[in-house]
């Protein structure tokens, strides 16, 4: 059975730090792309960062460059999230997500998904 399952959220005050992990199964994790992408309540899916499988490549999107580091451990066939800095506008829930090619933050090229973690930041 593919899956992934994410974890590491909770509640932090703004200009806290937490690190998410992405554990995968089921497949084979070091020929997929990795990508974390979140949802706050009544806003739309967006991007975070993303990694290749190898771990050569990664992205991130311009609200969270020089604040969040994406990093794998293929041995484990988890992806992590380091997120330092945190703002309360980072609260959401956070995916992780695999596409079979390094398509870096396009939804639809995703084709597993986990069941996400809640992050919250208090101000």
């Amino acid at each position: 059975e593919v899956q992934l399952v994410e974890s590491g959220g909770g509640l932090v005050q703004a200009g806290g730090s937490l690190r998410l992990s992405c554990a995968a199964s089921g497949f084979a994790f070091d020929g997929y792309t990795i990508g974390w992408f979140r949802q706050a309540p009544g806003k739309e899916r967006e991007g975070v960062s993303s990694i290749s499988g190898s771990g050569r490549s990664t992205y991130y999107a311009d609200s969270v460059k020089g604040r969040f580091t994406i990093s794998r451990d293929n041995a484990k066939n988890t992806v992590y999230l380091q997120m330092n800095s945190l703002k309360p506008e980072d609260t959401a829930v956070y995916y992780c997500a695999a596409s079979s090619n390094y398509v870096p933050l396009s939804a639809p090229s995703y084709i597993c998904w986990g069941q996400g973690t809640q992050v919250t930041v208090s101000s």
